[in-house]
């Protein structure tokens, strides 16, 4: 099934590709190709697991108060009746798992950031295809599940405590991480005084407006390095310079940003056919 047309936040095309649906070990891909962006919004699926992969971009989620930038060597997991928000930019391609069955590597973890091999993705583009058989496809299952890794850091973080503004901030800029609004702009389109947003991102995430989206920032620029240049990078997360970036990132990481401009041995650039 394929829904064609643009529609803002909408895809421009999303074809739809299930096997043995009927049984724990089926498997339903579908295949979304994006525009301008793609907006999957705050969803909860209570009776599927969902996989968000992209071979062609960066995907940006978000779960509680938690960003995660996740680039095409990564796929993002979501447990059933686990509330999240996953983004896309302009000309990508995503794809969108949805299993019965827990992947061994990922027991426990509700929502986040998983390493995912080059034949699991692979196989993923190869059955979100018309023709293919359902033995196959069954089959290529099981090779994907086996294809996720256990993710780097499965904390969740602490409880809620602040009062909301501070998330309404966070989730806005997790779109769009060179945003260049101050905590005072913020403080003015919420009608609050800044001493009372700075506390609530003190209360949220143990740390001031400006530390956390100069972390966002560098995290976002971590993932779009591995397709993109130094200073285009700088540009698409908020920096006014590339060196002003570099500086920044150093600071971060203890290295500079070429570190992360180069694949892992191993790692191949996937395009999207």
């Amino acid at each position: 099934m394929s829904l064609v047309g643009h529609f803002g936040p909408d895809p421009v095309r999303c074809e739809e590709y299930g096997y043995g649906l009927g049984g724990l070990d089926g498997i339903l891909v579908l295949k979304y190709a994006s525009a301008s962006h793609l907006d999957f919004g705050e969803s909860r699926q209570d009776l599927l697991h969902q996989l968000y992969w992209s071979p062609d971009g960066v995907l940006a989620a978000w779960h509680r108060r938690e960003t995660s930038f996740v680039g095409s060597h990564e796929a993002y997991w979501v447990h059933r009746a686990v509330t999240h928000e996953v983004r896309a930019g302009d000309r990508q391609t995503v794809y969108r798992i949805c299993l019965r069955e827990v992947p061994p590597a990922l027991a426990g973890l509700r929502a986040g950031a998983v390493p995912i091999d080059a034949a699991a993705g692979e196989l993923i583009r190869e059955i979100a295809a018309s023709g293919v058989e359902v033995r196959r496809a069954v089959a290529a299952r099981a090779r994907i599940m086996t294809g996720l890794g256990p993710p780097a850091d499965p904390g969740h973080g602490p409880e809620n405590k602040g009062t909301g503004y501070a998330v309404t901030v966070a989730r806005t800029l997790s779109r769009d991480p060179a945003d260049p609004r101050t905590l005072a702009d913020w403080a003015d389109r919420l009608h609050i005084s800044v001493k009372t947003l700075q506390r609530d991102f003190v209360r949220e995430f143990g740390m001031p407006y400006s530390r956390w989206r100069a972390r966002l920032r560098l995290r976002a620029s971590r993932v779009l390095l591995e397709n993109h240049q130094v200073a285009e990078v700088a540009r698409r997360v908020g920096y006014a310079t590339p060196s002003a970036f570099i500086t920044a990132f150093t600071r971060e990481y203890g290295c500079t940003p070429g570190r992360y401009s180069t694949p892992a041995p191993g790692r191949a650039r996937w395009q999207d056919a």
